[in-house]
């Protein structure tokens, strides 16, 4: 499951991600952020992560589709909501090497904090 939720937060594309994602939900989450891309120029992601059961592989072409098209050069900010340590971790490391993309991660005790920091220009 990977539904679009919302934060409050007019250039953001905030997602709760939840079991195995299909490529529907794929096409779906990458229409809203070709959107907010449109509209805003630079957006901000915010993920809140239950749990991932993986991915449809057409869902990961959709993926590659979406980066090929706009590349990581729109994401200004992003945050990770979990209380899973692994998926911490990989936030970790992709903050350090997506440099130009404020990547940071926060427990589920702290949400408000998260959507707080994407507020943060």
């Amino acid at each position: 499951m990977l539904e679009i939720i919302d934060i409050g937060i007019e250039n953001a594309v905030a997602l709760r991600w939840g079991g195995k994602i299909t490529e529907a939900e794929m096409k779906s989450v990458f229409s809203v952020l070709k959107e907010k891309i449109k509209d805003y120029g630079k957006i901000s992601v915010y993920q809140e992560i239950e749990s991932i059961g993986g991915v449809e592989f057409e869902g990961i072409v959709e993926k590659l589709k979406f980066l090929k098209e706009f590349g990581l050069s729109n994401f200004s900010k992003a945050v990770v909501v979990t209380d899973k340590k692994w998926v911490k971790r990989i936030a970790e490391v992709e903050d350090k090497i997506f440099r130009k993309i404020d990547i940071k991660c926060f427990s589920t005790d702290e949400k408000n904090e998260a959507i707080e920091f994407l507020k943060n220009v």
